[in-house]
């Protein structure tokens, strides 16, 4: 008689991984539904990741060869640690899946397929400063930039180009939408974006673009290749949808052309990036562009408490557009209700933060668990300056501080050398923004300036330089702005003198330069006014350096990492989580943004990256906004809240009123004050 042996379930057989315990019912209705299109609206902290997961291990538990799966991402990062996950669910199940960013698995494809679009093997991929440099040679060899006229720069011109490809829109509608002021060069700019394109296939050359692009070209012009993906990739599967562009949505349904088996899960209410090309449209249009989709809504959030759930629902139920979801919280009610935080000025606004960061940590929340969050990045200026005051370790996720930025640094080095006409670096740096002058060119001029220098004023130095014919124009502008910064030799107010260097020739150097023109212009006018609080420009120039230079984490005993407060624009905030959470500027004009408000799609994207903000909190939400803006600079000093804050009931907010003799922070540059 034969033995009788039961074989149990193992890693990657049907039956291994028990769903219903590990997924809650609306997760598990998404991984489990049959095949065909799905669109599954994940809220903030619902557990998105862990839904694709799941999805990917319920299809190769069910027979779906790891090879027949394409995974789509948006980073590298989330690409792996999906990948990893699946691995730890199904050890021996995964391998041959192909997962990854929308470039590499279009860069995979095109290593096998190139020659059919006219490149050859081996083709190079370009950098974005490669993309800079070809660009610029080619305008050097059409002649394009001259003495009349200031043509954008490479990084500007590969930002539009970039633009146009992934929208689908023709130079002259990108130049109309975000770049007026070029709308002259049009028919010069569309030139060297052709010029551009065969540029790069004579080199056997791709850009980022292209990888997506030519991949997309390759299924059009070769119905084989396509058919090819086609009929191995059964199962389409994309992450964060709602920030697919034209090209990543046509290609994922290419992909998905023949089986119609395409899972994308995003979340509407969190399509923040339009400028950058993503289109909003793809996820709202889903269900329509396939007519069988169905969709599944995972409103369960495990990250926030009810309090700050409430705030988010409330803050985007007036978006007309979007699939209507409540975040329903996991977590027991929190003892703090979010603060509505009125400050009667910006500096105030800075001194609360800043103040109740330092509490909140003695009650023994680490810095590390509190961030931060504002709008544009000159919105964070004055929180900077002050946190620097009080030795608070910060880092800032967009990278640069304030004053280390190069526009910041180039409208400097004009007040410097304006001050100081033996400052070298000043001199060249400054030199070096003009057409026609590079740093051999700069090191000339220095040598013909520090030879006559004397005790004479800035003005008269530079007046009679013997400068490259290309430069002699732009030059003769410098002297004469070098005259009103300090004139006979005695120099201006600071505030003065930024704006000075700004309309006489820096607003637009910046426009030709780069591709984020109006938020450096933000970032200056905003320097104008803090620039107001000092009447020596000695002092404000010092206290830049000063600022600029130190490294807080390292000046005030910060252990590593860990010990940093987060400074962040919402933008770069999107799937991170902290405690507390500061929202800052919340007023007309900057949260919203004014330009953004003029139209009903920039107002619903606007109140997006608000529900965005705001859902980056897990226990504490401080909304704050100042009541007066000092050194404005320009427009109106009084501010009105936020549209946004009028929209959430009274009710899910606690009012604040801050009073007290510290009503305005220390001035900067007094002696007695100084932390350095």
């Amino acid at each position: 008689m034969a033995r009788q042996y039961t074989l149990e379930a193992g890693p990657g057989t049907v039956g291994s991984i028990d769903y219903a315990a590990e997924l809650n019912e609306q997760q598990l209705a998404a991984v489990t539904s049959p095949p065909g299109a799905a669109l599954v609206i994940a809220g903030a902290g619902s557990g998105k990741t862990r839904t694709l997961t799941y999805r990917v291990a319920w299809l190769l538990e069910r027979g779906a060869p790891a090879r027949s799966i394409l995974l789509l991402t948006f980073t590298n990062k989330a690409a792996r640690e999906m990948l990893e996950r699946v691995t730890t669910l199904l050890p021996s199940g995964a391998e041959g899946l192909w997962g990854g960013t929308f470039h590499s698995i279009g860069n995979r494809i095109l290593r096998r397929q190139a020659e059919r679009i006219g490149f050859r093997p081996g083709f190079s991929i370009m950098d974005r400063n490669d993309q800079e440099e070809m660009i610029e040679s080619i305008l050097a060899r059409e002649g394009l930039r001259t003495t009349d006229r200031r043509f954008p720069k490479g990084e500007v011109l590969a930002d539009i180009f970039s633009y146009s490809v992934n929208t689908g829109a023709s130079i002259e509608q990108v130049l109309l939408a975000k770049y007026r002021y070029f709308i002259p060069l049009a028919e010069q700019i569309a030139h060297t974006q052709i010029t551009y394109e065969a540029r790069k296939k004579n080199a056997n050359a791709m850009d980022f673009d292209d990888l997506l692009s030519k991949t997309l070209e390759l299924f059009r012009t070769c119905p084989d290749v396509a058919e090819s993906y086609q009929q191995q990739f059964q199962h389409v599967l994309v992450d964060e949808y709602q920030d697919t562009n034209r090209i990543q949505a046509e290609l994922v349904d290419a992909f998905a052309l023949r089986h119609g088996n395409i899972m994308v899960v995003g979340d509407d209410a969190q399509s923040i990036y339009s400028w950058r090309g993503a289109n909003f449209e793809n996820i709202l249009q889903f269900p329509q562009r396939h007519a069988d989709a169905q969709v599944f809504k995972i409103e369960t959030n495990y990250r926030s408490v009810p309090e700050v759930l409430n705030v988010a629902n409330a803050a985007i139920l007036a978006n007309e557009r979007q699939f209507p979801k409540n975040l329903a919280p996991v977590r027991a009610s929190h003892p703090v209700r979010p603060a509505l935080v009125p400050l009667a000025t910006n500096s105030q606004q800075a001194a609360f933060v800043a103040q109740r960061v330092l509490e909140l940590q003695e009650e023994g929340i680490p810095l590390n668990e509190m961030a931060v969050l504002y709008r544009a990045h000159y919105h964070s200026l004055e929180v900077q300056l002050e946190f620097t005051r009080r030795g608070i370790p910060f880092a800032i996720t967009s990278g640069l501080r304030f004053f280390e930025q190069a526009h910041i640094k180039d409208v400097a080095a004009f007040m410097k050398f304006a001050i100081n006409p033996r400052d070298e670096v000043a001199f060249k740096r400054m030199a070096k923004l003009l057409p026609g002058i590079g740093a051999k060119s700069a090191e000339s001029l220095w040598t013909q300036t520090s030879a006559t220098l004397g005790g004479r004023a800035a003005f008269d130095l530079l007046q009679n330089l013997k400068v490259p014919a290309k430069s002699a124009k732009a030059w003769e502008q410098v002297a004469h702005t070098m005259g009103e910064l300090a004139p006979a030799g005695v120099p201006a107010a600071p505030a003065a003198m930024i704006n000075s260097v700004l309309l006489a020739l820096y607003d637009d150097y910046m426009k030709g330069k780069f591709a984020n023109y109006e938020a450096r212009r933000e970032d200056l006018a905003t320097l104008s006014g803090f620039a107001g609080q000092f009447e020596s420009t000695e002092e404000f120039l010092s206290q830049l350096a000063l600022l600029g230079a130190v490294e807080t984490a390292d000046a005030f005993g910060g252990e590593g990492d860990g010990e940093k407060m987060t400074l962040s624009s919402v933008h770069q905030a999107k799937g991170l989580e902290w405690k507390v959470v500061f929202v800052l500027w919340l007023t007309e004009g900057m949260f919203p943004s004014a330009r953004s408000a003029e139209t009903p799609e920039g107002l619903e994207e606007e109140r997006r990256l608000f529900y965005v903000a705001v859902t980056r909190c897990k226990d504490e939400l401080y909304l704050t906004y100042p009541e007066m803006r000092l050194n404005a600079g320009y427009g109106d000093p009084f501010q009105r809240p936020s549209r946004f804050l009028t929209e959430i009931p009274e009710a899910l907010l606690e009012p604040w009123e801050v009073g007290g003799t510290a009503l305005q922070p220390p001035r900067a540059g007094d002696d007695e004050d100084e932390p350095f």
